[in-house]
Parts: C-alpha cells; structure tokens; sequence
C-alpha cells in the first residue's frame, strides 16, 4: 500500500470552559471575604467599576431574578443586585434578599447553645479589636522581661553573660532544653558558674522558668510559695503516679491521710506548668460569618447575606461616557471600552448569581436541619449534598462548591456550611422513622451519657453501646470507640482515674 499525505474532515464534541465559566465557579466557592478581595482587584484593574454603597429596597421577593442591566447602562450607576425605582440605580442589598423560611412548625424558642455546635465565634467590631496593635506593639517576649531582671541580680560579669544566654535558649514554655554541661562546654565556663547562671535564672519571674523538666517546673514555684516540705517533694518527684491516679500508692509515699492528700493535690494544680506562655503572642482568631439566620416569629426564619461583607459595586456611567467622547474615531479605543463595560457587566451578573446560590442552598439546609435550629444538636439529621442538590434543582458539585468556605451565623453560634451535612446512624425500635440519626447527634449523646456518669459507674463502651441500643440506635461498641474517641473522651480506665483525682479536690 501506498503511503501519502492526505486531508480528512472529522466532527467531534468536546466540553470546553471558558474563562467566564471558570471565574465564576471560582467565585461561587469563595467565601465573602475572599470575594472583597477579588473585588479590589478587579477596581484596579477596570476603571468603569467603583465601589459604591448599596441602597436597599424593601419587600423584593426573595425568589424573583433581577432585571439584568442592558447591553449599555441606562441610568448614572449600575448597581449590585435587582431593579429599584424608576431611574434609580440597580439595588438588590442584603434585606432585599431577606428570606422567610416557613417550617410549618409553631414558633419555639431557642436554647442555649449545647455541645458541638459552635464551629467559631462571629467576627468581632472595630471597638472590640481596633486596638489590638497597640497592644500587640506593647507585649514584651519572654527573653526581653528575664533579661530586664538579670543585670539587678548577677553578682559577676562571667555569671551575667551565661544567664543572658541560657535566657536565649529557652523554649516557649520557659525550659531549658539542653543539659548545663553542654552549655558550660559551650561558654567555655566552669560547670559551677554555669549552675550558678541558671539558679539565677530559675530565681526571675515568672516563677518556674529556667527549669529541665516538669517535676523541676513545679519545684521551683513550690519553693517560691514556701510549701516545698518533705511531702510535697515526694509528690512532685512522682508526678507519673499522680498522672495514672495510683492515690493509694502517693498516699503511702508522702505520709499523709485524705485530707492532707487532697490539699496538697488542689496546690499542686494551682501552680503552672508552663509558666513562659504567658507571653508568648496572642492569636486571634475570628469567623465572620457570610450567612445569617434569625427566628422571625412566625415560625420561620429570615435568611440573608451579611452585609457586612457584601460586594459593593457600581459602572460609572459618567466616566464611561467622557471616554466614549474622548475615543470618537478611535477603533482600538472604542473595543477597549466595550470590552471594560461587558467585564463590569459580567462581574455583576456573576455575583448577583453567587448571591442568589448561595441563598437558595441555605434556605433548603436550614428547612432540612429546622430541628437542630429549635432544639439543638440531638436534632441534627442526616443529610447529604445529593440531597440538597435536588430540592434546589442544582448540580452536586455546585451545591458542594457553596457550602465550602461558607459560614453561617444563628442563635446557636456560627458553623460552617459543611456542618450540617453528616452522616446517618440506623434507627430501630418503636419510633423509628427509616430516617436515622446524625453522627453529630450520636456524639452529642454519648457525651452526654459520660459526663452524666457516676465516678462509681464508670460506663464501657459496651455498656453505652447497650444504653444507645435501647434509646433505638443501632450502634456496636466500636463504633461507640470511634465516636468516643472522636470527641476527645478518655477509656473507662482513663475516666475513672481522672474522677477519682478530681473527687480528691
């Protein structure tokens, strides 16, 4: 056969995304803040866009779609959201999309929150944080206060420098992490001026720094508080008895009955067992929820974006006019402009979608999850993005890309999105509705059921299993562990040596 060049005509179909469409699910799984941030550089780089305020316009059902701005904008400013009043600008705030989801459920009121259901407190305001620089700017390190206190206290040259650098090497907690000969060696010192150097370092504030281990921590604010006695050393020197709650064996060793045992173990709790911490920075943390949700009385709840965080923009109609005038004749100008105008138009419609999304996926989590709202977290249901995905007639993968980064903000404490999408326990028993009961909830009663227990009745897991079994939970005593393990909750063995400790104080 004869090989040759030749030309065939093939068809295909493929899926292809474009940039618009990819901006756009970017844009759909990033959170408010994240989008302020997208917000600024998009103002950078469009000059027809500006940051302006959002007017809101009461009583716009919170289903209707908005009236997209036209090709060319029809009045001064083009605004974030629906169609306000005529010639006023597109306003679509956060009241405007205000959402009454009716559970067909009498109003009740909301309980104090239980556990397991903050994920992070709501962002805090300008009074409360503005002046945390300052304060920040004042904080002094843990080596900055030792070494104000050294040059009072040395009694030599020789012995100032070693403590100023033994002060160096401690760790954040205030220890020293390496042996006093090595340092000696390291100085160049005799080992006793270097015993000498960390005496003097172990006698600063705060008390217990400078120390090589715990038992050593403790001894040295025992000291301080004049309550270092011969049974207090003996307790100290076995803080591993102490820590697997061999009492009977402590009380032998350090000569003492119930009640003096019981004294010295609150003393011995007193005192700090990382003493340098206390100044180490403080972090500060907040969430700032994008979502919230309040009780309207009704019996339903009001949804809304927090506006706080809401984007604000606005098409500068003037400006887009004036460069109009100014590129008359100019091609290249002239596509420029075109080409800003459908950028801030698309940016727009994108968000508006975003918004609206957003909205429509929280209405349906909270109708889904309206008992967890009213009572709590023992009344949290299982439930999946499939699910959800199909009440609001929306893909799996949308729903998934709203609900990450989100947080949403209610009576009971802020959560994020994904909170309310957890996996189902089997029901059995009378009662049993097929539906099941949330992990979340299974946690909540186990915990429950521990810290109801008696220091006598310490409950196994084969024991809380059989209680969960009655209450119609169909739960085997591993899945109890990995439940109970999940919580952060001890063994049996481990809680009771920890009760019977804390029945002693």
């Amino acid at each position: 056969m004869a090989l040759g060049p030749r030309l065939d005509l093939r068809q295909s179909q493929s899926l292809v995304m474009t940039p618009q469409l990819q901006q756009a699910i970017r844009l759909l799984a990033a959170s408010n803040l994240e989008i302020e941030t997208f917000i600024a550089e998009a103002l950078e780089a469009n000059p027809l866009l500006e940051a302006g305020e959002v007017r809101h316009v009461a009583g716009a059902p919170a289903g209707d779609a908005p009236e997209l701005p036209p090709e060319a904008p029809t009045a001064d400013q083009l605004m974030l959201a629906g169609r306000g009043e005529a010639d006023a600008p597109l306003d679509l705030g956060g009241a405007a999309l205000d959402r009454d989801v009716d559970t067909g459920d009498g109003a009740r009121s909301l309980r104090d929150a239980e556990w397991g259901a903050s994920a992070g407190g709501g962002g805090g305001g300008e009074d409360e944080y503005g002046d945390f620089a300052e304060r920040q700017a004042a904080e002094i390190s843990l080596r900055e206060h030792l070494e104000a206190q050294v040059g009072a206290l040395s009694r030599s040259h020789e012995e100032d420098f070693a403590a100023r650098h033994i002060i160096g090497l401690l760790d954040e907690a205030g220890y020293l992490p390496f042996p006093i000969e090595e340092v000696a060696d390291d100085l160049g010192i005799a080992q006793r001026t270097a015993e000498a150097a960390l005496r003097l370092v172990q006698s600063l504030d705060p008390s217990g720094v400078g120390a090589r281990d715990l038992a050593e921590c403790i001894a040295i604010q025992a000291r301080e508080a004049d309550r270092y006695d011969p049974c207090m050393a003996a307790l100290i020197a076995n803080l591993d008895l102490v820590a697997r709650g061999e009492i009977e064996r402590l009380k032998r060793l350090c000569r003492v009955d119930d009640e003096d045992f019981a004294d010295m173990l609150r003393e011995l709790r007193g005192y700090d067992p990382k003493p340098g911490l206390a100044f180490a920075p403080a972090a500060i943390s907040s969430v700032v929820p994008d979502i919230l949700v309040h009780d309207n009385g009704k019996g339903g709840w009001d949804i809304a974006l927090n506006e706080e965080t809401l984007p604000r923009l606005i098409v500068n109609r003037g400006y887009a006019t004036e460069i109009a005038k100014g590129s008359a004749g100019d091609p290249a100008a002239d596509a420029w402009l075109k080409e800003k105008l459908a950028d801030a138009h698309w940016l727009i419609r994108a968000l508006d979608q975003r918004q609206r999304t957003i909205l429509r996926t929280a209405a349906e989590i909270v109708r889904q999850q309206d008992g967890f709202f009213r009572r709590g977290v023992s009344e949290l249901r299982p439930l999946t993005l499939r699910e959800v995905a199909e009440r609001v007639e929306l893909h799996e993968s949308t729903i998934s890309r709203v609900t990450s980064n989100k947080y949403l903000a209610c009576a009971r404490g802020t959560f994020e999105l994904k909170f309310f999408f957890t996996s189902g326990v089997g029901r059995v028993g009378e009662g049993a509705d097929g539906e099941g009961a949330s992990s979340a909830a299974i946690k909540a009663r186990i915990k429950a059921l521990i810290d109801a227990e008696d220091v006598k009745a310490i409950l196994s897991d084969q024991t809380l299993a059989e209680m969960l079994q009655k209450e119609g939970f169909d739960l085997a005593r591993r899945t109890v562990a990995k439940y109970r393990e999940a919580i952060g909750l001890g063994s049996s063995a481990e809680r009771r040596r920890a009760k019977k400790l804390a029945g002693l104080t």
